[in-house]
């Protein structure tokens, strides 16, 4: 026997004669077969692209022409994207139909109350399948054709597929030559396969694409998140999916996930994704089940390198937890100001289902130096509505609560929001939702109370945060610094920052000695137009979280066309070429917006800032008056 991905129909003819010589009772008619279901039965129907149509199209027309064959059968079926016809109300006397994960054709089903749907995370269902509380009677499958020991494949879907294998009394298969054959725990013997229908017939597959500029924004901003030698992993939906073209650029990726898509199979041909550095299962990709198109199939066919696991190993979070480096990357239909998201629901429409949502979201971060990241575009309908939300929508499932919620991102930027307040959130999540929602956001927030209800914000091209001045730089002394723009959320930041400067610092940079920093005073400098004055942050992380090492700050003189300067260094970080570099990067951006120079006034005692500005190539030129200079730093051409 010859066999392979797409057999030729002289093999596959040949092939199944052998096997009906063996198993002649497996290959029976149809109507036969069908015969053997009874009333009251719960039917499983094999998940997602692996779904076996031929076999679904048949039950139904058995049905249509004995209509009183079997009543009240339950069609469990997970991931529906294909045919459903088992929903049509017609059919409500012999099937109702059972989701735990809503599909396009069953969903306007369940919201119209034809159909069930069970919300439950994926990695519990093998349990519920094993214990009997969801007993299962027959199981319609789709494998490949048996290899030379008996054995058929699952192919691209074992999730809890094997489950209901194992469960089920009856179990009949459709035997597709265009099933890939699939390493791992994918395998049911012929033997224990009641019933055989050969019938080929193409996989379904996963098509769709987003606006190229939503998609690349975001998965630049993923992108800075996922670094070399990280396990991923990436949730369903085409958002997730398209940001993996972002990490081409990236080395040694390994993959544990749920989903296995067509961009993670990209990542492994151009060989970003080697999975040399997992810690568990070193060496191979780790997957329950495979949607995406043709190539996809065709790639994953006897691939040595990929193995699919029952998802109740995939996805549970104990496993993922025990994976180094581990990122979870998921999308969302909304999340409110406090960090509530939902992936299921928009509002009271049941859409999509909790999926593996929690299961990798939570577990990833319970890994050593995990992360979860939640990516969704900042507006649905076409631009009309925001998904930042002040709150979800009425009757949305909680897919995600606030504690889950780790790196948010949008096309607009990143917001982390974990170990900060309702206040924080809120800001983080404004900052990148939509521009022309964020002045509703603002004012719908301190209507609630989740800021304060005197926060600044200016609108518009005005106020937008310019991303493209961030830079990278080393000093003299080797520190690594990232050079960014202040930002309305740097408020706490800010603060720290302003409490961990001496007395001394203090007074040499504000000539104060009030040293208090409330709300009011901070907000002044955080909320900046950007058109007239530039206010650059020196960070260096700290865990998780950024730290403030140093701050510069111009205020352009519109009429004289020069700008006012001055900027402070964290103590504990002077002496180490952050003001040098502070003040280099400044007179770049005075440069580029045509100033003339700087003045600056800086107390006599302050030798550290005067030889700043000695080394910084100006022609300076200045006056001693009451113990501080009036200093001009003009520009050299």
């Amino acid at each position: 026997m010859q066999e392979g991905f797409e057999m030729t129909a002289k093999n596959k003819s040949r092939f199944l004669e052998n096997w009906k010589a063996s198993f002649p009772e497996k290959f029976t008619d149809e109507t036969e077969i069908f015969s053997h279901i009874r009333r009251g039965d719960r039917i499983f129907v094999s998940s997602g692209c692996g779904e076996p149509q031929h076999l679904v199209n048949s039950l139904v027309k058995y049905v249509e022409s004995n209509p009183k064959a079997f009543f009240d059968t339950e069609i469990i079926h997970i991931y529906s994207f294909g045919i459903s016809p088992y929903t049509d109300p017609k059919f409500k006397e012999n099937f109702r139909h059972n989701s735990f994960f809503i599909g396009d054709n069953t969903r306007a089903s369940v919201n119209e109350g034809y159909s069930d749907y069970t919300p439950i995370s994926m990695s519990s269902v093998p349990a519920l399948l094993h214990s009997g509380f969801v007993k299962i009677d027959v199981a319609l499958i789709q494998t490949s054709p048996p290899d030379a020991h008996g054995c058929l494949s699952l192919g691209v879907s074992i999730d809890m597929v094997k489950a209901a294998t194992e469960n089920a009394s009856l179990i009949i298969a459709q035997v597709n030559s265009n099933m890939p054959r699939t390493h791992g725990d994918g395998f049911i013997h012929i033997k224990d396969v009641n019933y055989i229908i050969p019938h080929d017939e193409p996989l379904l597959e996963i098509q769709g694409t987003l606006s190229s500029e939503t998609a690349r924004r975001i998965g630049q901003y993923v992108s800075r998140l996922v670094q070399d030698g990280d396990t991923i992993q990436v949730g369903f939906g085409i958002l997730p999916n398209e940001t993996m073209t972002h990490l081409s650029n990236k080395k040694h990726l390994g993959v544990h996930t749920e989903l296995l898509s067509d961009g993670l199979i990209n990542l492994m041909k151009i060989g970003v994704i080697d999975n040399s550095r997992k810690k568990l299962n070193r060496g191979k990709t780790i997957a329950s089940f495979c949607m995406g198109k043709k190539e996809a199939y065709k790639y994953i066919h006897d691939n040595p390198f990929i193995t699919f696991r029952t998802i109740d190993y995939t996805n549970d979070p104990l496993v993922i937890a025990q994976e180094d480096n581990m990122v979870a990357i998921n999308s969302a239909l909304e999340i409110d100001l406090t960090g509530q998201a939902t992936s299921e629901s928009i509002g009271g429409t049941f859409y999509s289902g909790i999926g593996g949502h929690q299961d990798f979201m939570r577990g990833a971060v319970m890994a050593r130096n995990g992360r979860s990241i939640l990516t969704l575009q900042s507006t649905a309908r076409g631009g009309e509505v925001s998904r930042i939300v002040p709150s979800l929508s009425e009757s949305a499932g909680v897919t995600l609560n606030r504690s889950d919620v780790r790196y948010v991102v949008t096309e607009y930027g990143i917001a982390y929001l974990h170990g900060k307040t309702i206040r924080e959130r809120a800001m983080e999540l404004i900052s990148i939702a939509h521009p022309k929602f964020r002045p509703w956001l603002l004012e719908e927030a301190k209507k609630r109370g989740l800021i304060y209800r005197d926060q600044a914000y200016i609108h518009g091209e005005k106020g937008e945060y310019p991303e493209h001045l961030e830079a990278h730089r080393t000093t003299k002394t080797g520190l690594h610094v990232f050079l960014r723009p202040i930002k309305i959320t740097d408020e706490p930041l800010y603060k720290d920052f302003i409490h961990a400067l001496s007395d001394t610092s203090l007074y040499r940079r504000f000539f104060s000695r009030r040293f208090d920093m409330p709300h009011e005073r901070i907000q002044d400098v955080v909320v900046i137009d950007y058109t007239k004055q530039m206010a650059i942050c020196a960070i260096v992380p700290l865990g998780n979280k950024e730290m403030i090492v140093g701050v510069a700050r111009y205020h352009i003189d519109v009429n004289s066309h020069w700008a006012d300067i001055a900027f402070a260094v964290r103590d504990s970080h002077q002496r180490q070429g952050i003001g040098s570099e502070l003040l280099s990067y400044m007179t770049y951006l005075a440069k580029r917006q045509g100033l003339l120079g700087f003045t600056a006034a800086v107390l006599m005692e302050n030798e550290p800032m005067l030889n700043t500005f000695a080394k910084g190539g100006f022609d300076i030129t200045g006056k001693l008056k009451a113990g501080f200079y009036d200093l001009k730093l003009a520009f050299r051409k």
